[in-house]
């Protein structure tokens, strides 16, 4: 297992800044997902911690040791990426040992190494056919053995489950998942996904425009999000959104509703400016009869486990999770909702910041 610290990164690329002043820390064995829309910087960030990109300044520490202008071959580290990047002439055996052949590895541990991940990946029937033969899951598991096969203390791994489709992305998931509670080695995770996020970290780094927006558990990211990017990055459906005005009284007023905030616990001093946005989530969105406020059905949409009505306040559209799917609205029939105060979150208008 192996740690890593990364101090005051930056990275210009053609010119242009894409990792600003970034700090990070990633504690040994734990699995840590870089999390955030294209064009963030994740990627970048873990192709620097690879070697495979150019830092401009600052430091990247593994295990206590500068890893700065390091060759990747040398960082001790497994990589994954997005494409499986298999040799087509080559068997499965072939692909994932010949990294260790090229170094030199003994054959008896080559045969080791190669027979205790092909049978932690479930490859042992596949190892004597070629990549054209095997279907996409296959070839991504061969492409995460070559990497395991190292025995690296720190894996790295670049969306490599983007290219799958829905179902086999949620088994290589649980897969991976498994795999490392099993070997308990670093991993680091880049993914745009934030059920993979949600699902696969111990904590989250959600990033936007080259800087770390938040870091946290999944349930500290979620329930309360650093500021309106995460809050509304996070979730599907997304965070409702409502602008108004937080009084002195903890009252908040918008133009769909009122609502008794006074038990909020402010965690930092609004700015200058007036407007504050109430952020609720769908699910924490009640419909029933014993409900304070009400609207008319807009859209319902449903999900199989459960559906999400769109209600019509008046001034906007508010979602809501009903998970009870027997349950049938019509549209434009009007009914009564309440909102749990105790889950709702605040953000500054002008700053963007949780409060």
């Amino acid at each position: 297992m192996s740690s890593l610290h990364v101090k005051d990164l930056c990275i210009n690329l053609d010119g242009a800044c894409v990792i600003s002043h970034l700090d990070l820390q990633v504690f040994a064995g734990e699995f840590l997902v870089l999390l955030g829309p294209s064009g963030c910087g994740k990627s970048t960030l873990l192709h620097s911690i690879a070697g495979l990109v150019e830092v401009s300044s600052g430091t990247i520490d593994i295990d206590g040791r500068d890893m700065t202008r390091v060759e990747p071959s040398n960082r001790g580290i497994g990589m994954v990426f997005q494409s499986y990047a298999l040799y087509p002439t080559m068997s499965v055996e072939k692909n994932m040992s010949f990294a260790l052949r090229v170094n030199g590895t003994p054959k008896a541990d080559i045969a080791s190494r190669v027979r205790r991940v092909a049978e932690m990946l479930h490859l042992e029937p596949l190892l004597h056919r070629k990549p054209a033969q095997l279907s996409g899951g296959q070839r991504q598991r061969v492409a995460i053995g070559r990497a395991l096969v190292r025995d690296a203390g720190l894996f790295l791994f670049d969306e490599p489950l983007s290219n799958l489709d829905a179902a086999l992305r949620a088994e290589l998931r649980r897969e991976l998942k498994l795999l490392h509670r099993n070997l308990g080695v670093t991993m680091i995770y880049v993914t745009h996904d934030q059920v993979e996020a949600m699902t696969l970290a111990h904590r989250i780094v959600v990033m936007n425009g080259g800087e770390i927006q938040q870091i946290g558990t999944p349930g500290e990211v979620y329930a309360k999000p650093a500021n309106l990017f995460v809050a509304g990055f996070l979730g599907a459906p997304a965070m409702n959104f409502i602008s108004g005005e937080l009084g002195g009284n903890g009252v908040f007023n918008s133009a769909s509703f009122s609502l008794n905030l006074a038990d909020y616990v402010l965690s930092q001093i609004r700015s200058e400016s007036s407007v504050t946005v109430l952020g609720v989530r769908p699910e924490h969105v009640q419909i029933g009869p014993a409900g304070p406020f009400s609207g008319k059905v807009s859209l319902v949409e449903p999900m199989g486990n459960h559906q999400v009505v769109w209600i019509d306040t008046g001034s906007q559209l508010l979602g809501a999770m009903v998970h009870d799917t027997a349950v049938s609205f019509v549209i434009g029939d009007e009914l009564r909702y309440a909102i749990d105060t105790d889950r709702v979150s605040l953000f500054d208008h002008g700053t963007g910041q949780r409060i």
